[in-house]
């Protein structure tokens, strides 16, 4: 079901009322890292498959995690969450084993590999200093941990749309008058598209897309796709813009706008999991510790972010968390109905 998750909203109050404490990126390692990193020293390297950053973040994470822990290489496989998915999909059904660690914004992922026996049952001592929201979000039995908070919302073309003029609600896409001029992605290869999907349906029924479609929506891959059409003004209005690349494109000077809808902006909590046979089993377990970890959000924060851990100040230019209004879909409705949402699009937009 569609729900704004109380909780949810509590542990997001609570981490925005937090002190400010900061932190610092070369700050000593704690014992039960020191421990792990001198495994994972010997081991060299890890495996990263990711769809929760673009490429230029996922990168820098890269950096960041071998900054902190020299001498063990991050190699990191960036693609959509769908593709990363089916990448581990045929690594699984070759028997062959790459990857060290798996990120997606698509919950039913991380269940699935779960129910599979696909993951390694680690709970990073790190992660009891994440946000409670984060906290509530993961895996009961250790199985995967929310390292990543997407918000995705519409944006518009500021020198082309003004805000009086633009869409205030998600319903607003269907309206005649953006025929031609939005920008949108594909539940195909990104799980936030597919949430975004189910939320949709969930408010409006399936013909809110039968609508969108006679909207004639540029349709991309990624949910940051959008952003880029924006940039190069092939469209004018973006459905479903991830918060943090919009951020960031605002920062280096495109003229975007972001509009948070009436209805509520949608909230992706992102999992991410050791794999159970990881190749590199210790500096899996150590990157999972990095990923629940003060300096991992510092790294992510200059690409905008939301930062899970309350010692780490929210991204410059984003609304309060305890102050956007949010919806989400049920994981359990994505794992159930993700695969259909996906199909019922192929139908109806021919893509």
């Amino acid at each position: 079901m569609l729900t704004i998750n109380r909780r949810l909203m509590l542990g997001l109050a609570a981490a925005g009322a937090a002190t400010r404490l900061g932190t610092a990126r070369a700050a000593e390692m704690l014992p039960h890292e020191k421990e792990l990193y001198e495994a994972a020293r010997r081991e060299g390297q890890i495996t990263w498959y990711t769809g929760q950053y673009q490429a230029e973040p996922s990168q820098a994470i890269g950096r960041g995690f071998t900054e902190r822990f020299p001498g063990i290489t991050v190699n990191v496989v960036r693609s959509t969450s769908q593709v990363a998915f089916q990448r581990l999909s045929q690594d699984m059904r070759a028997g062959v084993a790459q990857c060290d660690v798996f990120s997606s914004t698509d919950h039913s992922h991380a269940a699935f590999l779960k129910q599979q026996g696909r993951l390694m049952a680690y709970k990073p001592r790190n992660a009891a200093g994440l946000i409670q929201a984060a906290k509530d979000a993961a895996d009961p039995d250790g199985y995967f941990q929310v390292t990543y908070l997407g918000l995705f919302l519409m944006g518009r073309r500021s020198d082309v749309v003004s805000d009086a003029d633009a869409p205030k609600s998600w319903k607003d896409l269907i309206d005649p008058r953006w025929r031609g001029k939005i920008a949108v992605g594909h539940p195909g290869y990104s799980g936030a598209i597919t949430s975004w999907c189910l939320a949709m349906r969930r408010l409006y029924g399936w013909d809110y897309f039968k609508a969108l479609e006679k909207n004639q929506p540029q349709i991309g891959r990624s949910s940051a796709d959008p952003v880029t059409m924006l940039n190069a003004g092939e469209r004018t209005i973006g459905a479903a813009l991830p918060s943090a690349t919009s951020l960031l494109s605002i920062s280096r000077g495109n003229p975007i706008k972001l509009i948070y809808p009436e209805e509520g902006t949608l909230m992706v909590p992102a999992p991410s999991g050791a794999l159970k046979d990881a190749p590199h089993p210790n500096a899996a377990k150590l990157f999972m510790e990095f990923m629940t970890s003060p300096t991992y959000y510092e790294v992510t924060r200059p690409f905008f972010s939301e930062s899970l851990r309350p010692e780490v100040p929210p991204p410059p230019g984003s609304r309060p968390l305890a102050e956007v209004k949010m919806i989400s879909a049920d994981p359990d409705e994505l794992e159930r109905d993700g695969q259909e949402v996906k199909e019922l699009w192929r139908d109806t937009f021919g893509v």
